[in-house]
């Protein structure tokens, strides 16, 4: 069995698993996104109390706060009893590339220079780190959702602003990628 878990899945068979829990939700009147989470955590505390943005029926969404234990703990026993040894299978191409920024190919999930524990205590990953979650928290509060509302959950609610929200979250990918990444490192 757990040879059949740990392999390498068909792409479409995620696509199909997405699709399913996306009509199962919009059939219910739900969306889905990870960032709304921290509201309806907040709101749980209290936080309704002091500032009128936490203040909503947060109990309807407790499926999405076990939607997000479940995704935590799904994480853990993949990484503690379904992982391999096996370096990441990554693009030749992508190897040279990282080779240019000074980052080695990595050997497991993230390069060891961006994510590891001498990194992260480092002025400059830290600050990256810092100031990339910031630009996250940020962005997603503006644009209303985070990556994943919008561009599973609003594209398939056909909304015009997840939209433009997608279309602005590749560009903003794409001028990190080819144009600061290059100037950090």
């Amino acid at each position: 069995m757990r040879e059949l878990i740990t392999q390498t899945w068909s792409w479409w068979f995620s696509g199909a698993m997405i699709a399913g829990i996306m009509f199962f939700l919009l059939y219910f009147g739900q969306s889905f996104g990870f960032s709304s989470n921290l509201r309806t955590i907040c709101a749980a505390a209290g936080a309704g109390k002091k500032t009128k943005f936490f203040d909503f029926k947060w109990k309807t969404q407790i499926w999405n706060l076990v939607f997000l234990v479940g995704a935590i703990i799904g994480g853990f026993i993949a990484k503690q009893f379904m992982s391999t040894d096996l370096p990441v299978q990554i693009s030749t191409d992508t190897i040279s590339d990282l080779a240019k920024l000074g980052i080695a190919a990595p050997a497991s999930l993230q390069p060891a220079e961006l994510f590891s524990l001498d990194a992260i205590l480092s002025v400059k990953g830290f600050l990256v780190l810092a100031m990339g979650g910031l630009m996250v928290g940020f962005g997603s509060r503006y644009a209303g959702g985070c990556t994943s509302g919008h561009a599973i959950s609003g594209l398939s609610d056909l909304q015009v602003p997840s939209l433009i929200a997608v279309v602005g979250f590749f560009i903003g990918g794409l001028a990190m990628t080819f144009l600061i990444l290059p100037l950090i490192f």
